[in-house]
């Protein structure tokens, strides 16, 4: 870390990659940290949660027990000791509350002023944050297993929605009118909502091998039910999850499968699964919910880095802080736990006796900074 510090003070070095190896170093050394609690509200399984992109210090959760939770996630006390205090909360008297599950909540892209969540109970509903009031509600025919917002829209304010058994939804964070959907059929599709006609594509795990050989066959993206979906942050790829127990990685642009190998991802759940992925590391990350644990990948090797164990019970959402490189999950334990990059500690080297700085980095990825992966 020294020799990136002194590289880049001589302008040597390109600044990216020591904000690359550090970020990397912190995401590799991610540990449940003893001195930090978020306040447990909840009284049942948590199914999702959201970190604001416009400064990262606030988190909504919303739980099987239609109550949603906004928590500040900044240590106002500059203890060393502290719980991630809510802030505010819809709960269970509150009139306007979700009657079921809340599937999804998610903070409006550009500002902290609204957020969205949408429920069992059929609805779809935009919060002012400052009232904690509907500022508008959507009535749908069947239950609403996920809607998302597009992070880079400028010219549309749409919120995809869906209904029935289409169980992961997520607008591209590269194309604004782009978006991909996960169903239960075992097919993931890719939407342009300009077009008449909707669909781009059916993503087939077998790259059309096996429609050569059947005119019958159909395009399936996963031999189960597909219950998770997540682009990368440059928006070039796709990963998908399913009950078949299968991590796939997609190009986004051409819709091909990538064939990376994960894997046994284990993945039991009935509705959607929230699973995230890192931002400005090398290589990058993806956190996924696997039974009680948290599987951490890299996304284009597939090399399962480490399992973080902390719950008791099925975990169904991650959500990660890129700002500081941490990771927030939920459980039906109903807690959400806080894992946080371990500090640097000095070790003595058994010839100089001088400190030295421990190393959390696998020395196989010692040499992988390039700023040329920040070049499009």
């Amino acid at each position: 870390m020294l020799g990136f510090i002194s590289a880049r003070q001589a302008g040597l070095d390109d600044p990216l990659r020591l904000r690359r190896a550090e970020s990397t170093r912190r995401v590799l050394s991610l540990e449940l940290n003893k001195d930090r609690d978020v306040e447990r509200i909840h009284g049942s399984g948590i199914n999702t949660l959201d970190i604001e992109p416009v400064e990262g210090r606030y988190m909504l959760s919303g739980g099987s027990d239609g109550v949603i939770v906004l928590y500040d996630l900044e240590n106002l006390s500059r203890k060393p000791n502290y719980t991630c205090k809510a802030l505010c909360s819809v709960g269970r008297s509150h009139p306007d509350a979700h009657k079921f599950s809340v599937e999804t909540v998610q903070w409006y892209p550009h500002d902290t002023g609204m957020f969205t969540s949408s429920s069992f109970d059929k609805t779809l509903k935009i919060w002012d944050t400052n009232t904690l009031q509907p500022a508008d509600v959507f009535q749908f025919e069947g239950t609403v297993y996920s809607h998302h917002m597009s992070p880079v829209a400028t010219k549309h304010c749409l919120i995809a929605g869906h209904r029935q058994e289409v169980l992961a939804v997520s607008w591209s964070p590269r194309h604004e009118y782009v978006l991909a959907t996960a169903s239960a059929d075992s097919k993931v599709k890719l939407w342009d909502v300009r077009r008449a006609s909707g669909c781009l594509t059916t993503l087939d795990q077998h790259n059309g091998e096996k429609s050569k050989a059947s005119s019958e066959a159909v395009n399936t993206a996963h031999n189960g039910r597909v219950n998770g979906l997540c682009y990368t942050s440059d928006g070039l790829h796709l990963l998908t999850v399913g009950t078949d127990d299968r991590m796939r990685l997609w190009n986004s642009s051409t819709g091909e499968n990538t064939l990376v190998n994960y894997g046994k991802v284990s993945n039991e759940s009935r509705k959607g699964l929230k699973f995230s992925v890192s931002c400005g590391c090398s290589p990058e990350f993806a956190f996924v919910p696997y039974k009680s644990t948290i599987a951490v990948y890299t996304i284009f090797s597939g090399e399962l880095i480490t399992m973080l164990r902390g719950h008791y019970n099925t975990v169904d959402c991650c959500v990660f802080q890129p700002n500081f490189q941490e990771l927030y999950s939920g459980s039906r334990d109903c807690n959400i736990l806080a894992w946080i990059p371990a500090l640097r500690e000095p070790v003595l080297d058994d010839v100089s006796e001088k400190p030295l700085r421990r190393q959390h980095i696998n020395p196989a990825y010692e040499d992988a900074w390039s700023s040329s992966d920040d070049e499009d």
